[in-house]
């Protein structure tokens, strides 16, 4: 596992913070970055909306600094062998990135409003595999993958630190290809993988997450060494405790996909805290330090909510501000134990 310094969690991060993953279903930009600030007003996520634009979609969205990629119909990546292999060219785009420039708009129009903010960018392994499909050998692939990636990095933070001066930025790399490297060796050996994911998380200036969605390959993640992993709450999730308490004592955070998003989203959250307590329980026999999961933990829809409706797609993320709050609680009373 690669060490990062962790300095500026503590005072970047508190217990008991819920955000959202990424991707909303609206349409009117402005009317979902309202959403993502009324309902987790304390790291609000700056909404992907690929229901308003296909060049919102995940790839497309950042695929387009290529300029020998175009995208296509349904957001599909399209590789020119005719075009050199010049650097990226990353530029924010009305069509592309609509739901981020709203939401930026949002939050300088009430200035003060919020102390973090959370943003997403595809990782560079599921941007590889996508132009490996797209027609592109594997080798040149990955390493444009890493290049586009690394060259949007700055762009994102530089937008906050321009636009929102002070405010901190947790950056999360969306990782759906890694469920490839679970199943199998992957088009990337393991070693090369981990290399570049923790390229791209150093380069990285405030707070470098990674979004493991479903299956994908927690592990790898783990040794690529993020400041914080999104991970969705499964029974799965103790196989790896062991790498999970040694990330934890290291200094690490975990976003805990508490609201499963592959089905109708329910009305109590309930059910849900007992899940996730039931899950800490378990992880805690396996070697996790029991105030640690508490203590380092934000709360999460378990993936992007754009197929669900305007109203589940809220719920959703109103139930996990209310678990949230239920870990803030819980982690306030570990810290008085300890100092008492």
């Amino acid at each position: 596992m690669t060490d990062r310094p962790n300095a500026s969690l503590e005072a970047s991060l508190v217990p008991g913070l819920a955000t959202g993953i990424g991707s909303l279903p609206h349409t009117d930009a402005r009317a979902a970055a309202e959403v993502s600030l009324e309902a987790t007003p304390r790291l609000p996520a700056a909404p992907q909306l690929p229901n308003r634009n296909e060049r919102e979609l995940m790839l497309a969205q950042w695929a387009l600094a290529l300029p020998e990629v175009t995208i296509g119909m349904g957001g599909k990546l399209r590789f020119d062998p005719t075009i050199d292999l010049s650097p990226p060219e990353p530029r924010f785009d009305a069509s592309a990135h609509g739901g981020l420039l709203a939401f930026v708009d949002l939050l300088e129009s009430r200035p003060a409003v919020v102390q973090r903010v959370k943003l997403q960018l595809t990782g560079p392994l599921t941007l590889g595999i996508a132009l490996c499909e797209a027609g592109m050998p594997a080798p040149t692939a990955f390493r444009r993958a890493a290049e586009v990636v690394q060259a949007w990095i700055p762009m994102l933070e530089a937008l906050v630190a321009t636009r929102l001066p002070g405010t901190q930025v947790v950056l999360m790399l969306d990782e759906p290809g890694l469920v490839v490297w679970r199943e199998s060796e992957g088009p990337l050996n393991r070693e090369a993988a981990v290399d570049m994911l923790s390229g791209a998380l150093a380069s990285v200036q405030g707070i470098a997450g990674v979004h493991v969605c479903g299956h994908g390959d927690r592990r790898l993640v783990l040794e690529a060494g993020p400041h914080l992993i999104s991970m969705e709450v499964a029974e799965d999730l103790v196989d790896d405790g062991g790498l999970i308490a040694r990330y934890l004592d290291g200094g690490g955070w975990v976003a805990w996909g508490a609201i499963p998003t592959d089905g109708p989203i329910g009305d109590s959250g309930e059910l849900l805290w007992r899940r996730l307590a039931a899950v800490w329980c378990e992880l805690t026999r396996r070697g996790c330090d029991p105030v640690l999961l508490r203590t380092r933990a934000v709360i999460t829809p378990a993936c992007g909510l754009a197929g669900h409706g305007l109203s589940q797609a809220v719920r959703a993320l109103r139930i996990a501000a209310t678990l949230a709050d239920r870990v803030h609680d819980q982690a306030f009373a570990a810290r008085l134990t300890l100092g008492a």
